[in-house]
């Protein structure tokens, strides 16, 4: 890859970084009363955006950048946990996604990609909030004996909650890809 190259990929993953961010800081909403702390924000689409065009370890590496930043500014309050949490879920999307889509370039394919990573996306959240969920509970104030159980209770709606951001965002992502694709790929 040319130096022009390089410059256009990075100014093209500057751009959907910087609106992954603006998402996250303009959009988040509780889906489910019940569980009102997980809350559904449209960052992911840019990202998603990035891996289709770019490819997977774009996305993946957009995904790092994008998780840090977000996590030490408009999401500063879920400190190192909502970084980790964000690159293992989306990481895990982008990169099955990705996989999928850059093999198999058509509606089908993209379908397809969304849909398994989707359900990545999903499964990969049960052992990393059942691991990483109980430590930080514990360093907001939960007691050590309380803080498994409570995730375990709150499992249910943590694998909903996943399946529904991740759903929502493929679905937009489905329909939007195509019509900015001639622009990421110039």
């Amino acid at each position: 890859m040319n130096v022009s190259k390089k410059t256009n990929t990075i100014a093209k993953l500057g751009v959907l970084g910087a609106i992954s961010i603006v998402l996250v800081a303009l959009i988040h909403i509780s889906i489910f009363p019940a569980v009102s702390f997980l809350e559904y924000d449209p960052a992911d689409i840019p990202i998603l955006l990035a891996t289709f065009a770019l490819g997977p370890w774009a996305g993946l590496g957009l995904t790092v950048v994008v998780s840090v930043i977000q996590g030490v500014t408009v999401s500063a309050a879920s400190s190192w946990y909502g970084i980790v949490m964000h690159i293992i879920a989306t990481g895990v999307y982008v990169i099955v996604a990705g996989l999928i889509y850059q093999h198999h370039k058509t509606k089908k394919g993209a379908v397809v990609s969304l849909i398994a990573g989707t359900v990545s996306m999903a499964a990969v959240m049960i052992p990393a909030n059942l691991l990483l969920t109980p430590i930080y509970v514990q360093m907001v104030g939960v007691p050590a004996e309380a803080a498994r159980p409570m995730v375990v209770g709150l499992l249910g709606w943590i694998i909903l909650f996943n399946v529904v951001k991740a759903g929502i965002n493929s679905l937009v992502t489905f329909f939007v890809y195509k019509r900015v694709s001639p622009i990421l790929h110039k």
